[in-house]
């Protein structure tokens, strides 16, 4: 199937939408070291959204990958990961302050350097948020696409720099219409001392039907209950 859109977002840029239930998102790094963090909400109920607790304790992971499944805070998958040429992604480390990014990368403002003035990611998905409705108040944790987070023998959290190459992919699947939050701004872990987002590539096209087959709803039994509330719901809508 070929693409239905795609947009570039560069280092420091931001973008929101929803996309509807049975696309596919594939995110591509266009460079080595790519971070983007993600927020998702139930397009069609923006108080339904992305849960991160109850994601990795169903799935017994610290991290995420290909057959994980992105469950919402009423039980439901909302994003599936299909495709995944990585194998880690972080779903613990939040997003960038403005606070931190000048601790790190010295003090900017839109006012001295206009586009050029290094972002937070704190500060586009606010942006975003009231763009969709939304405000600070809901706020919440994001994925991490393309940042693989390990903990030292000192129980100390530590992004790998070396696990993005260029040319990296993941491919997300909607299962239900959802409002989807992108910022690309560096990992909170990330040690280096140069702002180091890199450009990524969004593209959406249309996915197959969900079968018995399919890896992500075979992955693990939580996975299974949590895409029979999934078609409850749209069975009941009559969608």
């Amino acid at each position: 199937m070929g693409n239905i859109w795609s947009k570039d977002i560069g280092p420091g840029g931001k973008w929101s939408g929803v996309i509807g239930k049975g696309k596919l998102i594939r995110l591509t790094a266009q460079e080595a070291g790519a971070n983007v963090s993600i927020q998702l909400y139930h397009a069609k109920d923006l108080t339904e959204r992305y849960n991160m607790p109850d994601t990795l304790k169903a799935q017994h992971t610290a991290h995420l990958t290909r057959g994980n499944v992105l469950m919402s805070d009423n039980g439901r998958a909302m994003v599936s990961i299909v495709e995944d040429s990585l194998g880690w992604h972080d779903p613990l480390s939040g997003y960038t302050s403005r606070a931190a990014t000048d601790a790190k990368y010295g003090t900017t403002n839109y006012q001295e350097l206009r586009n050029d003035w290094l972002r937070s990611g704190q500060e586009n998905f606010a942006v975003e948020l009231v763009r969709n409705g939304l405000s600070m108040r809901d706020m919440m944790p994001v994925v991490n696409l393309f940042s693989k987070v390990v903990v030292d023998d000192n129980g100390d959290m530590r992004l790998s720099l070396d696990h993005c190459p260029a040319g990296a992919t993941v491919t997300l699947r909607t299962e239900l219409d959802t409002l989807v939050v992108l910022s690309n701004t560096p990992n909170p872990l990330d040690p280096r001392e140069s702002y180091p987002s890199v450009p990524v590539k969004i593209e959406v096209e249309d996915a197959t039907p969900v079968n018995e087959d399919d890896f992500c709803l075979n992955y693990r039994p939580e996975n299974r209950r949590a895409f029979e509330n999934t078609w409850e719901y749209h069975t009941l809508l009559g969608s």
